[in-house]
């Protein structure tokens, strides 16, 4: 395994400390909660899982968003769908619990697996914090996937990114014109990442 660009430690440090100097109790909460569910996890490139909501919570504080509920939205996304965690017994508030349920990917009785991700991205817009960790989220994937995906699996992740990804982008900005400015640079990164893996892919062939 390469050497990480990030390290989990410093990032959890500095989240903590920056939580503390503002008081951001559920943020404070969920740091402490995502590392220990996360803590036997690992990704597909062989960093531990927690180096994925750490960025994530990084990055969004870098981009000037700093609201308690969406960073605590943005450290506890996953623990539901990977750890078996119900979203009513995440240590934070209301509005936060139910955006990690919105992110939270699942089949219905009923469904399809494409009518379960037209019901997930719509339903994403109903929740800021959701929507702009949801995007966050595919902006740190889309960074990490080259050499760790397979090429269907690159494939298949660009074409939803495409289809489902940017389309609630531009949904969020007219929902939520007071993070245009956020929307912008992380449209201009995803946009960038994934055109340049397609043509890398397509060159290939």
């Amino acid at each position: 395994m390469e050497k990480a660009v990030f390290s989990a430690e410093k990032m959890y440090t500095y989240i903590r400390g920056y939580a503390n100097g503002r008081a951001m109790k559920q943020t404070l909460c969920a740091l402490t909660y995502a590392r220990e569910k996360h803590k036997s996890q690992m990704r597909k490139n062989g960093e531990p899982y927690i180096v994925h909501p750490l960025t994530m919570a990084c990055h969004a504080l870098a981009l000037g968003i700093n609201d308690d509920v969406t960073v605590a939205t943005i450290l506890l996304h996953d623990v539901c769908e990977d750890c078996g965690v119900s979203p009513y017994e995440l240590p934070v508030g209301d509005e936060a619990r139910q955006a990690v349920k919105l992110m939270t990917f699942s089949v219905e009785e009923g469904e399809t697996k494409e009518t379960a991700k037209d019901r997930y991205y719509a339903d994403l817009l109903s929740s800021r914090p959701a929507a702009i960790c949801k995007l966050i989220d595919r902006c740190h994937n889309v960074s990490s996937m080259a050499g760790t995906f397979s090429v269907a699996k690159l494939e298949a992740y660009i074409e939803e990114t495409r289809h489902y990804v940017l389309p609630l982008l531009r949904r969020v900005k007219d929902r939520y014109p007071e993070d245009s400015d956020v929307l912008f640079v992380l449209k201009y990164h995803i946009t960038s990442v994934v055109d340049a893996i397609d043509e890398s892919l397509h060159a290939a062939k």
